[in-house]
């Protein structure tokens, strides 16, 4: 049995269409692949009218222990050079580079820090 987010994320789906097109809080493989392989037409026009620019899921991996998770993107997160879970240390990362500095984002996915290392102009 797979669940309405997985559904979701093998459809390239928001959660809410899933939700909002009836699809049932679990169902079969059997199901799902009759989904993929004959979608529905507010399924192809779906696909059909994305744009490309930002996915629809991602899948965050924390960069020091491997834990991974599928989250939907936010339109605030930049494009992260890591993330971990929010318990590691910064010492634990991996280390920063000469000539970069070292931004943090909290409240990336479930329980991840993004991490983004951009290059300092030089003056």
């Amino acid at each position: 049995m797979v669940t309405r987010r997985e559904a979701a994320q093998v459809l390239d789906i928001p959660l809410e269409m899933a939700n909002r097109h009836g699809i049932p809080s679990r169902l079969s493989e059997a199901e799902l692949g009759e989904l993929l392989d004959s979608p529905p037409a507010w399924l192809v026009q779906s696909r059909a009218n994305r744009t490309g620019k930002r996915p629809v899921w991602v899948q965050l991996s924390c960069a020091v222990c491997g834990f991974a998770e599928t989250a939907r993107p936010k339109k605030w997160w930049p494009e992260f050079s890591y993330v971990c879970c929010a318990h590691h240390a910064p010492y634990e990362l991996p280390p920063l580079d000469a000539g970069l500095v070292r931004s943090e984002y909290e409240g990336v996915g479930s329980r991840f820090i993004g991490i983004v290392d951009v290059a300092v102009p030089e003056a």
